[in-house]
């Protein structure tokens, strides 16, 4: 298992994981047979590799490479069934809606066979001169696949992406990247920091200060039996009750139960059936959340507060905000008899206070002075908590004023980290413009857009301009100061030029794991060929059920037009459906296509097409659902016999849907037609089908990564605080910052580490 967990973490990296020293590499080895096999074998899947690499393999016996081989099988779904519904589907199928009607009314009559007529598997009669079911590979009715195939098709792509070697020195390394980032951690990120921190102990250098983080490192740490450890990371109340959350749930956010069975409940409402199922489910998820704990669980918690050194007013305070789950937290822990027990005197008076409500809350103060209008009393207790005032400054500075809002502000700016300061510069634009949606992303799941604030109306365009440019200046400032401070020895830098339309990834909240890259929220990926295909499997690992997930697009045309290409819509000008299917078949999953015709798009004026999945059946996404799309300069081809068209080799981009989704739809990606490139994106959104889709929260969210602060911007202004010179090759320069760099989004956070 160990070889397999650390290849999947490096594949995310573009590298392959090998257990050995670079020291013991010889360059001059000569290559065996399975070695060139598995380089053959990587070629077919788009890949290459480094030098090193090559001569490390060369050196690898022929089970670890085939162990490596299944493993991006794995990854890439190589083993799974891509069968669509539809042979040759690339050729639209001639049916219409009367061949369904004459369909529908074929199998409402008594089971009797006609002459021509065709009884299908699943049971449904297929009349003669309606549907050509020899185009099919499954029911055209009810989507029922009859078929499987255990092969794709390989070597098309027309760009091979270069593997690295990964040692074990690289993943203690990424440990430390991904434990000291400043920025909370994605899904991907956090799935590879479980991994190395099952294998690896963690570095003395590391210094955690995201919460999220150090759940995850608990949570390890206690798996392990190491509860002394683990308690050296428990700082405050808070702490313990996100490590007891996330092991309940799953999730690094503390959501509230209450919260969880009504998102579970909405998920598997449907208007026009009868919603048992959606009660069941209901019941089911108040039975899950049922807190039972073991004497060792509860003795190590009342132990941890007992410890903690806080004051107990303080620590009252902390726990107040989710006052109603520590009740609960504390019976099901039997705190209240650990209390009583000689030694845990600080846990008794905790409690003590808690229970009796004898502490000040400040958030009450605060409220407190806005209900009053007391701009000083309230500007005095937000810069006691800088990243709480960081939180509410714009709504501050409306409600009392820019100028005397921004100058208690620029008292604790560079007590602040800079990701708060980047997320302040990215949506003062949007939010200061009375024309724009803004966006929320809940932790809950889904997007919801939001109009202006009221205020905004008490101030003029010249005013509201110049709060923005007082933001921007305050930020771009303060990141100056830090950069200075921080100094360097280096006298040159590279930055690629890629990077200025890359955004910093800050506040975006993501439910897909990348098995295969890295990419940011708002990468663009250029597009070679004149082709796009989109790709959807599901069903991987479960047995054959009725379990309908839905591939679709919609093309936004300059005159407001929208037109979907769905399982409704099967073909439209400049986009082609595969077929709905809508039972998985056992074990192997089952897939949908959709081929974009960019020529054909640009020809209608069609301005972007928007890529979604969504689960038509009652719950949320299917876990371990692939979705992404493939490019390449050549055409790709689709299998003649099955239809099948996935080719691993024009992959361009492919993510996982974790487990931990609250949502049944996704926006996972925006073609931009005119210029010919893909926007990676990730927008949850409730709802069964496309049509739930919001084309106003799309364009919203468009103007939002078009707006962030560009990795390539925060390292001009790091080379300007630094006096570094920039360079025009990455050869000539100190310091270099390439795309690959950027594809980390650890690496990057390196920048904000203030």
């Amino acid at each position: 298992m160990t070889q397999k967990e650390l290849t999947i973490v490096a594949l995310r990296y573009k590298a392959l994981f090998l257990d050995i020293n670079r020291e013991d590499i010889n360059l001059q080895s000569q290559p065996t047979a399975h070695s060139l096999a598995f380089v053959s074998q990587l070629a077919r899947w788009g890949y290459c590799v480094t030098e090193e690499l090559l001569h490390a393999l060369y050196a690898s016996t022929p089970d670890q490479l085939n162990e490596i081989t299944r493993t991006i099988n794995i990854a890439l779904g190589v083993n799974l069934n891509w069968t669509p519904l539809v042979r040759d589907w690339q050729t639209p199928v001639d049916v219409n809606e009367i061949d369904y009607l004459v369909a529908w009314f074929a199998n409402l009559a008594p089971k009797k066979q006609c002459s021509g007529n065709i009884t299908l598997p699943c049971g449904h009669v297929i009349p003669l001169n309606t549907f050509p079911i020899e185009r099919y590979n499954g029911c055209p009715l009810c989507g029922t696949p009859f078929s499987t195939s255990d092969f794709v098709t390989e070597g098309q792509g027309s760009k091979l992406s270069e593997l690295r070697l990964f040692t074990p020195d690289d993943m203690r390394s990424r440990l430390l990247y991904l434990l000291n980032s400043s920025t909370p951690l994605d899904v991907t990120q956090a799935a590879s920091l479980r991994t190395l921190l099952l294998h690896y102990p963690i570095p003395p250098k590391a210094k955690v200060t995201m919460k999220e983080t150090m759940t995850i490192v608990i949570q390890a740490l206690v798996e392990k039996g190491h509860w002394d450890e683990a308690e050296k990371y428990v700082k405050t109340p808070t702490d313990i009750l996100r490590y007891l959350w996330y092991e309940k749930t799953g999730f690094l956010q503390i959501i509230e139960p209450k919260t969880l069975i009504q998102q579970h409940y909405k998920l598997n409402q449907r208007p026009w059936l009868d919603n048992d199922n959606a009660r069941k489910k209901k019941k089911a998820i108040k039975e899950e959340l049922k807190l039972h704990y073991s004497r060792t669980t509860s003795r190590h918690i009342a132990q941890w507060l007992n410890n903690l050194g806080m004051d107990p007013a303080d620590a009252a305070e902390n726990m107040n905000p989710k006052r109603g789950m520590w009740v609960r937290m504390i019976h099901a822990l039997r705190l209240g008899e650990y209390s009583r027990h000689q030694g845990y005197e600080q846990l008794a008076e905790l409690l003590d206070i808690f229970y009796k409500q004898d502490y000040p809350v400040w958030q009450g103060k605060v409220d407190t002075a806005r209900r009053l209008n007391d701009a000083e009393a309230m500007l005095d207790l937000l810069k006691q908590r800088p990243g709480l005032f960081a939180r509410c400054l714009f709504s501050t500075m409306l409600r009392f004023g820019p100028n005397v809002v921004l100058e208690a502000f620029n008292q604790v700016t560079d007590r602040l980290p800079g990701r708060l300061l980047i997320s302040l510069a990215n949506n003062a634009e949007l939010y200061f413009d009375l024309d724009q949606y803004r966006i929320a992303h809940p932790i809950t799941g889904g997007t919801w857009s939001f109009g202006s604030h009221p205020l905004l109306t008490n101030y003029t365009p010249k005013q509201r301009e110049e709060m923005v440019q007082a933001i921007e200046q305050l930020y771009g400032q303060s990141m100056f100061r830090r950069f200075k401070k921080a100094g360097t020895q280096n006298k040159t830098i590279y930055i690629d030029s890629q990077l200025d339309s890359i955004p910093i990834s800050i506040g975006d909240r993501t439910t897909t794991i990348q098995d295969t890259s890295c990419a940011l929220a708002g990468t663009r990926f250029p597009i070679e060929g004149d082709n796009v295909r989109l790709f959807l499997q599901w069903g991987e690992g479960l047995h054959a059920q009725h379990l309908d997930m839905d591939l679709s697009c919609m093309i936004s045309y300059n005159n407001n037009k929208i037109v979907e290409c769905a399982y409704f819509n099967l073909s439209v000008y400049g986009a082609q459906h595969s077929g709905d299917i809508q039972y998985i078949p056992e074990m192997v999953g089952t897939a949908e296509y959709i081929d974009l015709d960019l020529s054909k798009l640009e020809r209608s004026n069609a301005q972007y097409v928007a890529f979604t999945c969504n689960a038509f059946t009652a719950g949320n996404l299917n876990p371990n659902m692939k979705v992404g799309w493939m490019n390449s300069a050549k055409p790709i081809k689709v299998d003649e016999r099955t239809g099948v068209a996935y080719d691993p080799s024009c992959v361009q981009h492919i993510v996982r849907i974790s487990e931990n989704n609250l949502h049944n739809g996704l926006v996972f990606g925006v073609l931009d037609v005119k210029k010919r490139e893909i926007i990676w994106m990730e927008m949850p959104f409730f709802g069964f089908t496309i049509l739930n889709a919001s084309h106003n929260r799309i364009e919203a969210m468009l103007n939002r990564l078009e707006r962030k602060m560009s990795i390539g911007t925060l390292l001009k202004i790091k080379a300007e605080a630094q006096g570094l010179i920039l360079t025009n090759t990455p050869e000539q320069a100190d310091e270099t910052y390439t795309y690959q760099w950027a594809t980390d989004p650890a690496e990057v956070s390196q920048l904000l580490e203030f």
